[in-house]
């Protein structure tokens, strides 16, 4: 799903055995050519993680409490920024942007 700046790709994962954590798989990726200096790139990647952690519980609430016949599994979510424009989105906008793709995510 691709919102205005971020690219979310997510699977559930069928494991061999069962033991998985019920957590999902996190990667957070800001692409060399999208941001050239890799001091900004760190500096999106830490501003990516912490809106993710201020919105997991969303995510999290949704991964333990199941619907009926949603597949049962390890789920991975990649984030990526895909921003071409030589400012940066703030805090709040990179919160309202990865709430509103996590919430349009179809876990089943």
């Amino acid at each position: 799903m691709k919102g205005e700046f971020l690219r979310i790709v997510y699977a559930s994962l069928q494991l061999e055995d069962k033991s998985f954590q019920p957590f999902p798989a996190i990667l957070f990726a800001v692409s060399k050519k999208t941001v050239p200096s890799a001091v900004r790139r760190n500096r999106v990647k830490r501003m990516m993680r912490e809106a993710y952690r201020l919105e997991k519980s969303l995510i999290q609430s949704r991964a333990e409490n199941p619907r009926e016949g949603s597949v049962s599994g390890m789920l991975c979510i990649a984030f990526l920024y895909m921003g071409r424009r030589k400012t940066f989105p703030n805090l709040e906008a990179f919160r309202a942007e990865i709430r509103g793709l996590m919430e349009s995510m179809i876990l089943s």
